[in-house]
Order: C-alpha cells, then structure tokens, then sequence
C-alpha cells in the first residue's frame, strides 16, 4: 500500500481529539473523586494518629498532647509505608511526579492497577502519621494512574495514553489547589514533553472539569486569601523581585542538593529499604518535638504567610525544622509530595527578607508571595507554572509582574546552577536522561527542495504502490516516510506537475540538519 506524502498543516490532530477529549473529561471526574478521597483521608488519618478518634475534620498535627509519645507516631507510620511499598507495590516510593514521569517515557504510559489504591493510601498514612510533605504529588500520580488504566482499557496508542495519563495528572492538581491553568502549564513544563493541539485540548477539559467539580466538594474562592496590594509596580520593587527571586533560586538549589545528600546516605545503610521510612520518621518525630507546626502539610503555615504578620519564630521554624524535616523524610524513600513543603520554604523565605527591610504588614504577605512562585519555578523547573499557580491560589492578580521578574530569576539561577531539577534528578539517578529544552524539530524548518540531490535516473512517475516526498514537504515529513517504509532514499515529486525532479537520501537529510545548527553556532555581525 502506497504511503501519501503529509499534507501541509500547522499542527498534527484529526478526528480522534474528541474522543481523547470525551474520555479526559471522564478521567477529570474520577481524578476530583481521588483526590476529595485522599484528602479526606488524610484529615482522617491525622484525627487517628494524634487525637484517637474518628473524625474527617482537617486538623492540624501541632495541637496534639501527645507530648513525647508524638516522636514515635511517625515512626509507626513510616512502618507502615515501608511494609506497603515491600509487599505491595515500590512505586509508591518517593513524590510520585518523577514517578509519573518515569511511566511516560519508559513504560509506555502503563501504571499498575494496585498504584491508584496504594499511593493515595500510603500517602495518607505518612502525611497522617505527621510527614511534612504535600498532597499534591501523591494525587497527581493516583489521577495519573486512572487516566493510564482507563487508557489501557481503550485502544488507543501509546501517545494518547500518554494524553489520558497527563490529563489524569492535571485534574488532580486543578482539584487539590484550584488552579487549572498552572495544572495545564504544569503539563506541558514537565509531562507531555510536547506542545500540539492533540494532547493539549483533552488535558486542559480534564483540568477544567476537575475544577468545575471542586466548587461543589471542596468550596471555591481563593485556596489563600491575601491583604490587598498597593504600589507594587515601582523600580524598587521590581529590584527586589529580581534580587528575592536569585536568592530562593540558591535555596532552591540547596534544597534539592540535601535532600539528595539523605537520599545517598540511607542508600549507605546497611539494612533492607523498607526499614529506611521508619528511620526517617524518627527525624520527623524529633523536629516535631522543637516545631510541631512542621507537622504535616501544613496548609495553615501558608495562610499564615500570605496574610502577612508572620511572627519571626514561624518564620525560622520553617526554613530550619521544616527544611530539614523535609528533606530528611523525603530522603528514606517514604510516599509524599514536594510542591507544599517547597511553596512554604520559599514563602518563608520572602517573609523573612520583608521583616529584614522592616516592610509593612501588607508589604510581608506580598514579599512571601514573590517567595513561593520564585522557589516553584527554581526547584522544579517550571517558571510558567510557578507564575500562574501562585495568582491561581491567591487571586492576587496585582502581583503578577513582580512574579514574573522573581520567578524567571529563580529559573535563571537554578538552570545555571543545577544540571536538573529535583524531580528529574531522581531519574537520572536510575539511569535515564531528559532534556527538557523544548523546541521546533530543525527538519521542520527545512524543505525537501532546498537539501534534495538531482534525480540519478530511474524513478517512474508516482503511481500504484511506488513511495515519494513532495519537493514542498518539510525533511521531517520526509524522514518520517523514510522510516514508515524502511526506505533510505526517495523520489522527489513537483507537487505542482506531479514529475519527478530530484531524489532525496539520508544523507541529504543530515545536510539540512547541519544547515539548522548554523543558526545556533555562527556568529555574524550584521551591521557593519
């Protein structure tokens, strides 16, 4: 069967968009449904390990009496996880976003049925049991394992499965924080690894839908409400932004750098890995007893930031306890998310050079804003995002250019300072390497006819089952034929005249890949 050369469009999508688009809608239901049920469980988890009741009330763990004994309740809980992740299943391992991540890339978008119980269960028991760890990231894995076990029940291929994975994975961050633009944007910064039409639109209706159903079960309005903001547009402001946003960018990098620094050190231990959450709930236990508040998500330390005021001690605990609490835990290889504990490092960190430059109290609740879009974009990579989701959680619309200059000056640090971001280091610690520099195919940029040899002879006009590329198509339409039909040469067809006016070979293909790397190594002086 003859193979016809592509038609020349702007983006590659047909008809089977609604179909993945029908079907993410579906997953960002069941996606909201989890991530409701997680939290809850969480709540609940928290009432049994700290107050001995029954109860799905959200609470924090500070206010416990449990005195001493509150050391040994994370203990306990990181047992349990340990168990689940040995006798279950040991990608409950660890934030679950590298995870998701790793099941794009090299699993073909498949995730195990058993990961969308045990996740969210194992993550419950640790944040419960007093983890100073996210939601987020256990949610985004269990939204992202129904989206691939709906996919593999459909027949789809392996890039729409990927699409239905992903759009799991936005509808359960749109649902956990109310954000469904910065969800999209986190798709397309670190998942998708790709920007079409075809992926992009059923990703963007499960994270619409999820947040559509989240004012019903959830609540609506702010995640974090903010004093209102005056004179935020001045130089001076901007400076500070700039400076602020370098300085979380270093912490950023810090950050990431201890956590793995815990990570090779429980690596050295000479005991089995699932003994390794138990231990590191022992950190957890001890800092608790110094700052409980560093128990737990965490949510109300936030609030607390952003509405300004924030007492020095909060502040310090934060960037002390918390941190090392953090990164000790996450380190043993319990289940848990990073995106809160990091919002609240980075937040803390912009209160705390608001009361350095004795800034008002208003002035406070806007600097520890700037603090946690600029320590999103730094850590994970994901300046966008880190933009949108901050506006998203907080309405506070009057911030956005200062958080532009803050969080591109955190990305700027943290690129040139980290060779990868802290999640995509724990995949490259398994062996596996993603750039994630996204860009137009050079082929793409290249026609058949500028790079194609003269005919040597012998081709027929095209007709019956013969192959041949347009002389106006694109190399990289060109090279994929190529590779459809296993052939390393074809004949090159005047669209216009239907003759054969030239052939192309791989090597021409290689000479128009040449031809786009002049653009990014000569450099020319273009006015004399």
């Amino acid at each position: 069967m003859r193979s016809e050369p592509s038609v020349l469009r702007d983006f590659t999508v047909d008809k089977r968009v609604w179909l993945l688009s029908g079907v993410s809608m579906v997953i960002g239901v069941c996606a909201t449904i989890f991530a409701v049920v997680l939290l809850r469980c969480i709540a609940f988890s928290t009432n049994l390990f700290y107050y001995h009741r029954f109860s799905f009330a959200a609470v924090s763990p500070a206010g416990s009496g449990l005195g001493l004994w509150m050391v040994a309740v994370p203990v306990v809980g990181g047992l349990l996880v340990g168990v689940i992740a040995r006798f279950g299943s040991d990608k409950i391992r660890g934030h679950g976003i590298p995870e998701a991540i790793e099941a794009i890339l090299l699993r073909r978008a498949k995730v195990d049925a058993k990961i969308a119980v045990l996740k969210p269960l194992s993550a419950a028991i640790a944040i419960g049991s007093g983890g100073p760890f996210g939601a987020e990231g256990p949610i985004i894995m269990t939204g992202g394992a129904v989206g691939s076990l709906i996919g593999q029940w459909l027949h789809v291929t392996d890039a729409e499965r990927t699409t239905l994975l992903v759009a799991g994975a936005a509808a359960g961050m749109s649902a956990t924080f109310d954000t469904p633009v910065a969800a999209v944007l986190l798709a397309v910064e670190l998942l998708l690894f790709e920007w079409r039409p075809r992926s992009l639109v059923p990703v963007a209706l499960a994270s619409a839908t999820a947040g559509l159903l989240r004012v019903y079960w959830l609540g609506e309005g702010p995640l974090f409400s903010m004093p209102a903001l005056l004179r935020v547009h001045s130089p001076g402001v901007m400076v500070g932004a700039l400076l602020l946003g370098a300085l979380v960018g270093l912490l950023a990098a810090g950050m990431s750098r201890m956590m793995y620094a815990f990570e090779d050190l429980f690596e050295r231990l000479p005991i089995h890995w699932m003994w390794w959450p138990a231990i590191g709930g022992i950190g957890i236990g001890i800092g608790g007893l110094f700052f409980p508040r560093g128990l737990g998500v965490g949510y109300d330390n936030i609030a607390e930031l952003l509405r300004g005021a924030a007492p020095i001690g909060l502040i310090v605990g934060i960037l002390v306890f918390k941190s090392l609490m953090w990164a000790f835990s996450l380190g043993s290889g319990t289940s848990g998310g990073v995106l809160a504990p990091l919002l609240m490092i980075g937040g803390a960190m912009g209160a705390l050079a608001a009361h350095v430059a004795q800034a008002p109290v208003e002035a406070q609740a806007f600097w520890a804003l700037l603090g946690m879009g600029a320590m999103l974009a730094g850590s994970l990579g994901v300046p966008l995002t880190a933009m949108m989701f901050s506006l998203e959680v907080t309405h506070c619309l009057p911030a956005l250019l200062p958080l532009v200059v803050a969080c591109v000056a955190s990305y700027l640090v943290t690129s040139l300072l980290m060779p990868r971001s802290i999640l995509t280091e724990k995949l490259s610690r398994r062996g596996y390497h993603l750039s994630r520099e996204y860009g137009v195919d050079p082929l793409e940029l290249v026609l058949v006819r500028e790079v194609m040899s003269p005919s040597a002879g012998g081709w027929a006009a095209p007709g019956g089952d013969e192959c041949y590329v347009y002389a106006d198509s694109t190399t990289r339409g060109a090279a994929e034929m190529m590779a459809a039909v296993g052939l390393e040469v074809l004949p090159v067809v005047d669209r216009s005249t239907g003759d054969v006016c030239g052939e192309l070979a791989l090597r021409d293909l290689l000479r128009g890949r040449g031809r786009s790397m002049e653009r990014e190594r000569e450099r020319a002086r273009l006015f004399g």
